[in-house]
């Protein structure tokens, strides 16, 4: 590890490779997973899909000693618009990373038919209230949004848990960065999101963000005021949050 701080609540940890970011954050994941679960019946995780994460879901899926027959899984977003079997659905992406591989005691897929409506937002919000998040993994976009909360939609105290937003042209732009689309054109304009609040209603959040796109973003993350415009600022409130950055990312804050 490069260098560990505090920023108001939020510990960052700064690593030298993408592979030690991804290994030493699910090394503390899991040591969070063991320790939630022998004092909890049941755990609930919330994931994102996103190419940011891949380091960590892989190591995660090869820690031992934990019971994932007693985690729920949900995840945080997902496209509308895409056919269900479309590879670029995060339902999908999270399947062949991490749901396939752990014994999981049930997932929960948000939009999972393709229906496309407002009911899907009240129906995944229901679940997230009888089944309160415990541990969200996440990562941070190129225009510090968290989820698909984008700076034109976020909302710090957002009654809703769930809502149906659009995607600003930055987001966009990221997806083909990431190379899930060729481009900007043929990503969804329309998606579901888990509001900022419900992301952060989780009692540990383990935020990942490695790679020099997002270098702009996380110093946003750690310099600006805390605002809306700036969505990832809001992680710096959490007394539970881990920023892990590679050096990469950490390039403008080093």
């Amino acid at each position: 590890m490069i260098r560990e701080f505090l920023k108001d609540n939020m510990q960052v940890r700064i690593y030298s490779t993408r592979e030690g970011m991804g290994n030493s954050a699910a090394a503390l994941a899991a040591q969070c997973l063991r320790e939630l679960l022998q004092r909890k019946d049941e755990v609930n995780l919330i994931f994102a899909a996103a190419a940011s994460q891949v380091e960590f879901l892989d190591a995660i899926a090869l820690e031992k000693n934990i019971p994932w027959e007693r985690v729920n899984a949900f995840h945080m977003d997902e496209y509308i618009g895409l056919p269900v079997t479309h590879p670029q659905r995060f339902g999908n992406f999270l399947d062949k990373r991490i749901f396939s591989k752990l014994p999981l005691k049930k997932v929960y897929y948000l939009n999972e038919t393709g229906d496309d409506t407002e009911a899907e937002s009240a129906r995944y919000a229901a679940l997230l209230q009888k089944m309160p998040p415990d541990v969200t993994f996440m990562g941070i976009g190129e225009n510090t949004h968290l989820a698909f909360n984008d700076p034109h939609v976020a909302d710090f105290n957002d009654a809703a848990l769930v809502r149906i937003i659009d995607l600003d042209e930055p987001c966009k732009q990221q997806q083909v960065h990431d190379g899930c689309f060729p481009s900007v054109a043929d990503v969804p304009s329309w998606a579901y999101t888990l509001t900022i609040p419900a992301l952060l209603r989780s009692t540990y959040i383990f935020c990942m963000v490695p790679g020099k796109n997002k270098a702009q973003a996380i110093k946003h993350t750690l310099t600006e005021a805390v605002t809306a415009k700036y969505p990832s600022t809001a992680l710096r409130n959490h007394r539970n949050a881990v920023l892990f950055l590679d050096k990469d990312s950490a390039a403008l804050i080093l």
